[in-house]
């Protein structure tokens, strides 16, 4: 992993205003990705077939199984897709925030709602297909290294706290992943019925700010 903060065609620079990644014409397992992606965020991940996929990229349904056994197979490689570019865009965010730890950890949790924004097709495969992270040793490891990234922030920033009272840095990490995830479920993806009177960013911030302060890691006023 590159920590060369420009990072030219990465996720990270794709997030702040650059397109998303193409793909050769010919490159029909990536076409298929790619169609599979545009139906997701149409229609759910169990609501479309294999055949709209292939109808979608343009080639028999017969192709599609020359690459995946089933829908489940194309969206679990949609998913890989999705937490390779997370864990990028992580790491990233990360990265810009040092040698500030507190800023390097804030910058993961606002790195969550962009990632969330700029790929709901992707963020829709990782965490709302009933894909397990498990399935294959390629998604567990992508989602591990994304998961990383935010327990090494949190652990950067926990250091500040005496050992006797430290919580455990997959424990911090958890947390914020979790209030992060719940922002965006509630928030930032135009649930019906769910509007707030804040901007998700705001929401998120504050709700960090919050828990930071009951950690002692930031003051009253910060």
């Amino acid at each position: 992993m590159r920590s060369d903060r420009s990072m030219p065609g990465s996720a990270a620079v794709r997030i702040f205003g650059m397109p998303k990644r193409g793909y050769h014409h010919g490159n029909l397992r990536a076409a298929l990705i790619d169609a599979a992606l545009a139906l997701i965020e149409e229609k759910g991940p169990t609501g479309f077939t294999l055949s709209e996929a292939a109808k979608r990229a343009g080639v028999t349904p017969a192709a599609v199984y020359r690459h995946f056994e089933g829908r489940e197979d194309l969206i679990a490689e949609a998913a890989l897709q999705g937490y390779e570019i997370f864990a990028d865009l992580m790491e990233y965010a990360y990265q810009s925030g040092q040698p500030s730890a507190l800023a390097a950890f804030t910058a993961t949790g606002r790195a969550y709602l962009a990632f969330a924004r700029k790929y709901p097709g992707h963020y829709i495969s990782m965490f709302e297909s009933g894909v397990s992270v498990n399935r294959t040793p390629e998604l567990a490891a992508a989602a591990n290294r994304a998961s990383g990234v935010l327990e090494r922030a949190a652990s950067d920033l926990s250091q500040h706290i005496p050992a006797d009272k430290r919580p455990p840095a997959s424990m911090f990490s958890a947390h914020i992943w979790a209030m992060s995830h719940g922002v965006v479920e509630l928030f930032a993806r135009n649930s019906p019925g769910r509007a707030s009177p804040f901007p998700a960013d705001d929401l998120l911030e504050t709700g960090i700010g919050i828990y930071l302060r009951g950690l002692g890691l930031i003051g009253p006023d910060d």
